[in-house]
């Protein structure tokens, strides 16, 4: 939907809306079974949710098109994932509160571990405790460069970011990260002439980060990727007319939500805090963007059982957001990250809708083969929120 005609039919009203996002929520079927993570997970709750609810699939971006986290939560905002493409780095630094200029390029980095060769053998170095990363971090501070300011961050894990600081940068700049072992991390090259100056410099910081990292047994190397500088971005409780709130363990989505001028509530205990925090602000919001991490992590690290599990730990807590009370209660995924793959994918996502105007009766599961027969059908991921807006009687009639 235009954003534009967005905002003309929003209306106000005293409806909650309620967005539980399961991180990489999709999966594939392992060949034993021909059971997805979703399919062999125990999930009684959501499962009887289903069936008194609306089931499809959603398409992040487009068919065949593997998304990142950031479009794939930007769509389920409501912004077009091809007009909107936000660097990760931007996305980790507005997350953990870190002040960008007009002059900053920022990228996310990961610490990974590089055998002999220089190969990468493990692209998050075996996920490294957050306070190892931060001293890790505190080493690359002493990296200085000819031309550019070089600020370093810790994150939340293997995760950092760098940000470039100077006159004359431009953030278009390639990945160094190959999404892959057994092999280098690549050169950054410039995708123009104006981000020359910015590839040469991460280039050198990377070198130079090497030899830092050195004598370390497993955050040996880094990668990078997601250069980016600050975006103009319509912000969603203008284009909604909805009081939003964000909440988020992880910087990255937090610093999506901000981006998107919604306001991120602290919740460091996870689920626990989250719900906790909407209960005690239900009256000051009108719409809850609630993050759910652990599906994704899992299916990233090719772990078929753990993902059932973060599944099954989401499924217990279930009616306690249905306690809630939210007039629209919606559960979503920003992408899918099969186990099998141990990475992002391309494959639709399963979707539910629950108010009290749903059409039941078409799921008796929820899971990717009860979602492909489902009332909603399978759909761009952008059409959510004008979803949601129809079913909490926030859009006014459009034409005569």
């Amino acid at each position: 939907m235009d954003l534009e005609l967005a905002n003309r039919l929003a209306t106000a009203s005293n409806t909650k809306i309620i967005l539980c996002v399961l991180d990489g929520l999709g999966g594939l079927p392992r060949t034993e079974t021909q059971r997805s993570e979703l399919e062999q997970a125990d999930t009684p709750n959501l499962d009887r949710l289903a069936k008194r609810s609306e089931v499809g699939l959603t398409v992040p971006v487009g068919p065949g098109i593997t998304p990142g986290s950031g479009p794939g939560h930007l769509a389920l905002f409501g912004y077009d994932p091809y007009r909107y493409d936000i660097g990760r780095g931007v996305l980790e630094a507005v997350g953990i509160d870190f002040d960008l200029g007009p002059d900053d390029v920022a990228a996310r980095g990961n610490f990974c571990t590089l055998d002999a060769g220089g190969n990468i053998t493990d692209r998050r170095a075996g996920r490294v405790a957050t306070e190892r990363s931060a001293a890790l971090v505190e080493r690359l501070r002493g990296i200085r460069l000819n031309g550019a300011e070089v600020l370093v961050e810790p994150v939340r894990e293997h995760r950092f970011v760098l940000v470039l600081r100077g006159k004359g940068l431009g953030d278009a700049v390639s990945t160094t990260d190959p999404q892959r072992t057994g092999v280098q991390p690549l050169l950054a090259v410039a995708g123009n002439d104006g981000s020359a100056r910015t590839a040469a410099l991460v280039n050198e910081f990377v070198t130079r980060a090497r030899e830092v990292l050195s004598n370390e047994e497993k955050a040996n190397g880094l990668v990078l990727r997601g250069f980016a500088k600050y975006p103009d971005l319509p912000q969603f409780p203008r284009v909604w007319k909805l009081r939003a709130a964000a909440l988020a363990v992880y910087p990255m989505y937090r610093g999506l939500a901000r981006l998107a001028g919604m306001d991120a509530l602290p919740c460091p205990g996870g689920i626990d805090d989250q719900l906790r925090t909407i209960r005690e602000r239900l009256n000051d919001y009108d719409y809850f963007f609630v993050h759910y991490k652990y599906t994704d992590a899992a299916g990233e690290d090719g772990d078929f059982e753990r993902k059932c599990h973060m599944v099954e730990q989401f499924d217990r807590r279930l009616p306690e957001f249905l306690d809630l009370g939210a007039d629209v209660f919606m559960i979503a995924g920003d992408h899918s990250t099969p186990a099998l793959m141990a990475a992002h994918s391309w494959h639709p996502v399963p979707f539910m809708l629950h108010s009290q105007y749903c059409r039941q009766g078409f799921a008796e599961h929820f899971n990717e083969r009860e979602c492909v027969r489902g009332s909603l059908g399978t759909f761009p991921a952008v059409d959510v929120m004008p979803l949601a807006m129809g079913h909490a009687g926030r859009f006014e009639k459009y034409g005569a």
